[in-house]
């Protein structure tokens, strides 16, 4: 039924400001004591974001249909595994109030197209068969996963959004991880990329993250995210285009560089060498187009987000002395796996700080703890966790007594009648190993002369 113009005003004047393309399904103002219940409100005005927006290059992206596009390893993930973590154990439950929907409504695919360009985002938000694809995934056989993930995004979501604005990337790149490792900070692909941004070991390194047999700081959240944010600006700036960018990540700068030229070169986007990518490079810009929709639009696919009590803060501490994560767990009464969630990058549960200062992160509450029980932590049961090295005497070796013998060196003269068989068993050791310490190339020898011996 329709309201009174007056009405309408009169409502909306309560309703807090927010940009006139966004649109709230029930919104609730406060006035004093008064609750007003305003039903949804549609106000018809274009994204404002359009006009930052890139663009495709060409109507490319509008003909590519590809049934053979790769599946990325993500979206196969063993949910029990990412539920067993203790982050997931700790601080996500389901949501009881929610009612969510076993079956994906069937929407046309002018929805589709209008809910995606209404995206607040810089990179273009096409909407074509892979990107149906990838969304139909999600919305389907993956549901579990993205009630999952959306629990988990608000623990790292201000961390990643803080990274992309310091290094001028866009936010919607912040659903990278879910695409790369369903946000899982120590997830490893089969090629062995490491952590929730998916770094191989020479990216990694040339970014900073450190790379050792105890320390893999890809598995560390924090650093891996300011790492990727980096990374991405700089293929970015390589390429030129927001779309390279992203697949640049997946496949390398030099894959991407090699699909431009045998597309005929010159300036073009993703959708331009689609054919001449990788096969798993050509699901990935669709799946990261996917993630951006469910990501946003899970609620309209009845998909129930995960309810996350957000932990405690926490800071860290820089160390300059070995210690076990053991021997803090113990001292500074702290759950160990709590302690191996804060740090996932210590994989033998060593911080070798002796090398060089590593940090430790604690919850806020503990950082004073550690601080005043600093010298019985690293006391704590040392002879245990750091056992006294044993002290060997290295034996004094002739060096010339390069094989066989048992003793020192003897001079033996050559007597009338011997041989160097007869030799070989007064002395206990081979005729070989005689013509070797003296040079001899055959079994003839000279009375008067001498021998050197090894016993």
């Amino acid at each position: 039924m329709k309201k009174p113009l007056i009405l309408l005003f009169a409502l909306l004047t309560l309703l807090p400001w927010q940009p006139v393309w966004d649109r709230k399904k029930r919104t609730v103002a406060h006035k004093t004591d008064t609750i007003v219940i305003v039903d949804t409100v549609w106000l018809e005005a274009e994204n404002p974001y359009k006009e930052f927006r890139e663009h495709p290059l060409s109507d490319t992206w509008r003909t590519i249909r590809d049934d053979s596009m790769a599946v990325l390893e993500s979206m196969s993930v063993n949910l029990d595994s990412l539920l067993h973590d203790w982050h997931s154990r700790k601080y996500l439950l389901y949501d009881s109030l929610c009612v969510g929907s076993g079956t994906n409504p069937d929407f046309p695919d002018s929805v589709y197209m209008e809910r995606l360009d209404n995206l607040p985002t810089i990179v273009p938000m096409v909407y074509n068969q892979p990107v149906r694809a990838v969304i139909d995934r999600y919305a389907t056989r993956s549901r579990a996963l993205v009630s999952y993930m959306l629990g988990v995004m608000q623990f790292y979501s201000p961390v990643i959004e803080q990274a992309l604005d310091f290094y001028g990337v866009p936010q919607e790149l912040k659903y990278l991880p879910v695409i790369e490792s369903a946000m899982n900070p120590i997830a490893v692909s089969r090629a062995g990329a490491t952590g929730m941004w998916q770094f191989m070991y020479p990216t990694g390194k040339s970014y900073g993250l450190k790379l050792n047999s105890l320390v893999d700081e890809r598995r560390d959240p924090i650093k891996a995210t300011w790492a990727a944010a980096h990374h991405l600006r700089a293929m970015y700036d390589l390429l030129g285009d927001w779309t390279l960018a992203i697949a640049a990540y997946n496949c390398g700068a030099g894959n991407v560089n090699k699909a431009i030229h045998r597309s005929g070169g010159g300036r073009l986007d993703f959708w331009d060498i689609y054919w001449n990518l990788p096969r798993e490079t050509r699901g990935y810009v669709p799946a990261f187009i996917a993630a951006n929709y469910i990501m946003t639009y899970y609620a309209e696919h009845g998909i129930c987000p995960m309810e996350t009590t957000l932990p405690l803060a926490n800071d860290t501490l820089m160390l300059h002395r070995n210690v076990y994560l053991e021997q803090i767990a113990a001292v500074c009464d702290i759950d160990m796996e709590a302690l191996r969630a804060l740090n996932p990058q210590y994989k033998e549960d060593l911080i070798p700080g002796a090398f060089e200062p590593y940090s430790l992160r604690l919850p806020m509450d503990k950082i004073a703890v550690f601080i005043d029980k600093g010298d019985s932590v690293y006391a704590y049961q040392h002879d245990k966790f750091f056992p006294p090295q044993k002290t060997v005497e290295p034996r004094a070796v002739t060096p010339s007594r390069s094989s066989g013998g048992k003793g020192g060196l003897i001079t033996h003269k050559i007597r009338a009648g011997e041989s160097l068989g007869s030799i070989a068993r007064k002395y206990g050791v081979s005729v070989a190993q005689i013509k070797k310490w003296n040079g001899l190339r055959s079994d003839r020898i000279t009375a008067g002369h001498t021998l050197k011996i090894y016993r």
